[in-house]
């Protein structure tokens, strides 16, 4: 550990912001990727962009003062971020699964007045899956597709051992579509994986649901436990009560996760899929089973199925993906 009263950067120490639809986790690891502090936050449910960004700064110089240092000697910092992420820009749009951002905001030099570091822009789930890639659940494979069942859908690519981004916006398992105008999504199209699965888009439904009458928990729960929203912590209690609203909704999910990743699977053949996000990393495994006896029966090449794995990071892998960013 470091004395926070040393002077200057730290060489080997580097943060990580993983900016998620209801939390903001962070990290400080040094150049064997060890944590050596930590903290999460909620994300703003009001305000815009600048109050999202304020969120991040707070949560990561409380990780930087657990690692005894100050956020101004990190090497860097690294941000995983939804949205369209230009990374040469440090802009970040259309994230819309956050309250109130949906034109360009400049969020790394908003992070690096507030930190007094460089920081670096990548999308939350490419990160996160180069993360499960070069440290934890894929580091066996050349090739893999990373799914990320949380607020949303989100995908990301490694192919040939290399992260995959296309012209910019490959990955998006999430917006797949699987039921032709079916639901409609968050994105404001029909029929997407992410309109079937996606907490935010699960929340709305059962919101819709409940107020037509059909009862559930759900909300019950929220509310004693101190919650505005339906996190995964949620919806796992509903299923543990055997909610019936719940289990219909989560069983349809499922199935929808199901027809996505067995659709990508058959366009690209990779070795691995991956399951993470705050859904997939709080059922765990007996659902990392689910979703691939869901795959199973829509997969072309059905005598060589890809490994469906759990991810390995549990839920540090975006920030531990967004250090991954930062050049040492």
């Amino acid at each position: 550990m470091h004395a926070s009263n040393s002077e200057g950067p730290v060489p080997d120490a580097v943060g990580g912001i993983d900016l998620g639809g209801t939390k903001i986790e962070t990290v400080i690891t040094d150049s064997a990727h060890r944590v050596l502090g930590s903290a999460r936050h909620p994300t703003p449910t009001t305000g815009g962009p600048a109050d999202i960004a304020n969120a991040m700064a707070a949560a990561l110089t409380e990780a930087a003062r657990a690692a005894k240092l100050e956020p101004a000697q990190l090497h860097g910092v690294g941000v995983g971020s939804p949205g369209r992420v230009d990374s040469a820009a440090g802009t970040v749009s259309r994230a819309d699964n956050l309250p109130g951002w949906y034109a360009s905001f400049p969020l790394a030099a908003a992070l690096q007045s507030a930190l007094g570091t460089t920081v670096t822009l990548g999308n939350d789930v490419s990160v996160a899956t180069d993360a499960e890639f070069r440290l934890g659940a894929g580091r066996p494979y050349r090739s893999l597709l990373g799914v990320f069942w949380g607020t949303g859908v989100g995908g990301g690519l490694i192919l040939g051992g290399e992260p995959w981004h296309g012209r910019g916006g490959a990955g998006e398992i999430g917006h797949m579509v699987i039921v032709e105008d079916g639901r409609q999504c968050p994105c404001g199209r029909r029929g997407c994986v992410e309109a079937y699965a996606g907490r935010g888009a699960l929340e709305a439904h059962a919101r819709s649901l409940h107020a037509k009458g059909e009862k559930t928990k759900l909300f019950e729960l929220a509310a004693e436990h101190g919650r505005d929203r339906l996190t995964s912590s949620i919806w796992a209690r509903a299923l543990e009560h055997g909610d019936k609203l719940a289990t219909k909704l989560i069983d349809r999910a499922v199935l929808a996760l199901g027809a996505g990743i067995a659709s990508a699977v058959n366009l690209i053949d990779v070795e691995a899929v991956i399951i993470g996000g705050g859904l997939g990393v709080r059922f765990g495994e007996p659902f990392r089973e689910r979703i691939a006896e869901a795959t199973a029966p829509h997969l072309f090449n059905d005598t060589d199925p890809p490994a469906i794995r759990l991810a390995g990071l549990g839920d540090l892998g975006g920030a531990l993906g967004a250090t991954l960013l930062v050049e040492r």
